[in-house]
């Protein structure tokens, strides 16, 4: 296990660190995004669009995994090339989101084996819970082969995968 220990309090960015501006902020082990709904992100009903869900869950987990330490382009530029797909992800949804909308993306992690990282994400507007989805993400390389989770990134995402 490694010696860092998971951020115990909320940390809000206030856009003057460039690599992790707008990037949220851990609250324990869970990662917490805040995401505006903008009219783009609505259909003709004025409702978030379905598909806009999986965006809002992926800039969650992207951001997780920036707050982690743990950096896309770094690991695409590194002698193996590997890269995140995700696997498996079910989503159920609860309840609509409009424009203007603050909600916030709330990402856990609960296992991480082999070359899996699976866990728990919502999409939360106060007390309300929108949209859930559980997801299983994967390392691979360019050309579509698993790979073990690194030991480098298993060793920064440690603090933050449990129950």
């Amino acid at each position: 296990m490694s010696e860092h220990k998971a951020h115990t309090h909320t940390h809000v960015h206030d856009g003057r660190d460039p690599k992790n501006a707008f990037s949220g902020w851990f609250e324990g082990m869970t990662h917490v995004l805040p995401v505006r709904v903008y009219y783009e992100d609505t259909d003709t009903s004025g409702i978030v669009y379905h598909a806009n869900y999986l965006r809002y869950f992926e800039r969650g987990r992207s951001d997780f995994l920036r707050m982690a330490g743990v950096h896309h382009l770094v690991m695409l530029q590194g002698e193996d090339r590997l890269a995140w797909t995700i696997r498996r992800i079910n989503v159920a949804y609860h309840k609509p989101a409009r424009v203007d909308d603050l909600l916030h993306v709330r990402t856990n992690y609960m296992e991480m084996k082999g070359a899996r990282l699976s866990g728990h994400q919502s999409v939360v507007r106060g007390h309300d819970v929108l949209a859930t989805a559980e997801i299983e993400a994967a390392i691979i390389t360019l050309d579509g082969r698993p790979r073990r989770i690194p030991a480098d990134v298993v060793e920064k995402l440690a603090p933050y995968v449990g129950a």
